[in-house]
């Protein structure tokens, strides 16, 4: 995700707090939540693809996924 749309999302969270925010403004908040929430599950599916455990023998075995 880009650093504008994370700092938007802390611009939003800041202005909430102070004075509130508009509906289209809570729209586009949740929006931009959404995709970083997306963003980060990606990320981390990824991550873990390439993850191994090793046994005590020295066995790589791929994670798998339930």
């Amino acid at each position: 995700m880009e650093q504008t749309k994370i700092d938007r999302i802390n611009a939003l969270a800041r202005k909430s707090k102070t004075e509130g925010l508009t509906e289209a403004e809570k729209a586009e908040q949740a929006a931009l939540r959404r995709e970083y929430i997306d963003a980060v599950k990606r990320s981390l599916t990824t991550q873990l693809d390439h993850t191994y455990v090793v046994d005590p023998q020295g066995g790589k075995h791929k994670l798998q996924h339930k």
